[in-house]
């Protein structure tokens, strides 16, 4: 009887968010069990762990508490390269059920495994993450996400499966067909990365279609960082709502964090991932608060445990309680990462400031590319923004102020004047999948 009046309408509860409501004393005590248990695992069946932590005379009987966490050794992307394929598994062959891989592009794919149990984890905190995005059972959902080694679309396809959604398993591409069945099939709720729905949304109306026509009302967006100028960009196009949702393969693929209807930060759902702050620097921790470097811990991770693996991705944990009721705390939406960082005449660049200042001025679509460069021996940098088509058919000084108030809203934000080229719609190769923001052409 309870499954049957469950989560029936908007606002409904699902019980796979209950752990989400946990009072924290009891939260502490989940996370210090779980802590213990995988580093545990990890020093018992992965070398390099074990290995770590004798070089630093310590073993899994050190953890007491959940702050001697940061006695404990950092993982980093390097380290799931070098032990490549399978170094880092803490469970046999014979009990992975499943394979993921990156996509290898700076070198040798980044692979994570999964035993059944940890399907199922993955299965519930994605449950617990759409139902955060105010989706519900009767939801049609299109997973516009990639399917295959990439690990968002099946981990958002299981996640909605379990929530008691209707999944259309489209995966990324052929936007026209995607435009079809979102009218079509009556589509509530979208998952992609946002560059590749602002395509999406103007090629429907390239076609006729207004999307705010249609039961479409959530949009779910992940994969790349993105600023609130593109989330009010997106909701105003489509006239949907428009959730961030933070994951990684390494920790588990997406599922980690979700915004909820406040849209105030992302809750981490921290009985299965512990999340820290660290100076990226010096590695040491920060206060909740102060912005630092992310680093997680997986609690409940089987086959392939991470411990303290630092993420590169700049942020902040938000420790006040959410207006929605959640006592999971948050962190702020993911702007930047440190790897991200472009450094021109000594000024650090983030392309998502690039954005934000773009997104300021009206006129301009939320499609740009950052060009970098080498002129006698200095590194030049040129933003290239597509105009819609109203600019470009307006007259020369029109056109010119238009840049100049561009090329003033980058010099804002930035602090230095880098050039800028307006481009005509569609100028700008469309991803269909994570966009591609800066070209170095630099050489060495």
């Amino acid at each position: 009887m309870l499954k049957e009046l469950w989560n029936d309408a908007a606002g409904g509860f699902h019980p796979a968010s209950a752990p989400d409501f946990l009072p924290e004393a009891a939260l502490k005590e989940v996370q210090l069990r779980r802590l213990r248990a995988v580093v545990q695992r990890a020093y018992d069946n992965v070398a390099l762990f074990q290995e770590r932590l004798r070089e630093r005379d310590l073993t899994p009987a050190a953890i007491e508490s959940l702050q001697d966490i940061r006695h404990l050794p950092f993982t980093v992307k390097a380290d799931l390269r070098d032990t490549y394929p399978f170094g880092l598994f803490a469970s046999p062959m014979s009990e992975v059920v499943r394979l993921h891989a990156s996509s290898g592009t700076t070198g040798k794919p980044i692979v994570v495994a999964y035993t059944r149990e940890d399907i199922e984890v993955w299965s519930e905190v994605m449950a617990r993450t759409l139902a955060c995005c105010s989706l519900h059972r009767g939801d049609i959902v299109q997973n516009a996400f990639g399917y295959g080694l990439f690990t968002g679309g099946l981990g958002a396809h299981y996640g909605a499966e379990a929530l008691g959604a209707t999944v259309i398993p489209i995966s990324g591409g052929n936007t026209e067909r995607q435009i079809m069945v979102i009218r079509d099939f009556g589509v509530s709720a979208l998952f992609s990365t946002p560059s590749y729905f602002t395509h999406l949304v103007e090629r429907a109306g390239e076609l006729g279609i207004d999307l705010r026509e249609l039961p479409l009302r959530v949009g779910v967006f992940g994969a790349e960082p993105w600023s609130d100028g593109m989330r009010s960009h997106i909701e105003a196009a489509a006239g949907i709502s428009a959730f961030d949702i933070y994951g990684l393969s390494e920790i588990i693929g997406p599922g980690v964090a979700s915004e909820c209807p406040e849209h105030h930060g992302l809750h981490v759902f921290e009985d299965h991932f512990y999340p820290e702050i660290i100076d990226p620097e010096t590695g040491e921790p920060l206060p909740d608060g102060e912005e630092g470097e992310l680093v997680l811990t997986t609690l409940s991770k089987q086959a392939m445990p991470m411990i303290r693996y630092r993420t590169r991705d700049i942020t902040a944990i938000i420790h006040e309680r959410c207006g929605c009721g959640r006592s999971l705390r948050r962190i702020q939406r993911i702007g930047r990462r440190s790897d991200d960082m472009i450094i021109i005449r000594g000024v650090n660049i983030f392309p998502s400031q690039v954005e934000a200042a773009l997104l300021a001025v009206e006129g301009t679509l939320p499609h740009y590319r950052i060009i970098l460069g080498r002129e006698q021996g200095l590194d030049q940098m040129t933003v290239e923004v597509e105009v819609t088509p109203e600019v470009l058919s307006d007259q020369v000084r029109v056109i010119e102020d238009m840049r100049e108030r561009i090329a003033q809203a980058i010099e804002r934000i930035l602090g230095i004047r880098v050039g800028l080229r307006l481009v005509e719609p569609h100028s700008i190769e469309r991803s269909q999948g994570k966009a591609k923001r800066v070209v170095d052409q630099r050489g060495d």
